[in-house]
């Protein structure tokens, strides 16, 4: 599932990958600052892991990586999306919530990566996000589809 991404954007997100690896966790724990600013948000999240040295902030960042790294094969991603998805259904997350982790992302992103979080790469990361997103949500619907049905 490539197509609704353009070879450029998918070129362009693979090349943020050393980054990533670098700074990966300033940009989760900065994209979790920006979420918890809104307390709905906040409330669907165990805050404790987010401290310093917290568990979610590297394993968010850990996420990004393989996502970057595999952005073109998406299949390689498929048991992470099911256990995302199963996490997100039993936590709440809504399909609207992803409009403000796009917003937290894409804002991270400047924040720690400043000149070198290019046009380009912001929006690469904002297309590549937002498939992302659209996978997540169709398997999280499944899941709760699947729950009501049982």
């Amino acid at each position: 599932m490539t197509e609704d991404l353009s070879a450029d954007a998918i070129a362009t997100v693979k090349a943020t990958v050393p980054a990533l690896r670098l700074h990966g966790v300033a940009i989760s724990e900065r994209l979790y600052e920006r979420l918890f600013a809104d307390p709905e948000i906040r409330d669907l999240f165990d805050v404790a892991g987010q401290g310093p040295n917290g568990r979610m902030p590297r394993a968010l960042a850990a996420a990004v990586v393989a996502y970057a790294e595999n952005v073109d094969n998406l299949p390689a991603l498929s048991n992470a999306v099911d256990m995302i998805s199963a996490r997100h259904v039993i936590a709440g997350v809504r399909p609207w919530h992803y409009d403000a982790v796009a917003a937290a992302l894409i804002g991270a992103l400047k924040d720690v990566l400043g000149a070198a979080a290019t046009p380009a790469i912001l929006d690469a990361w904002a297309q590549a996000y937002a498939r992302l997103a659209r996978v997540l949500q169709g398997r999280e619907a499944e899941l709760r589809a699947m729950a009501e049905a049982a």
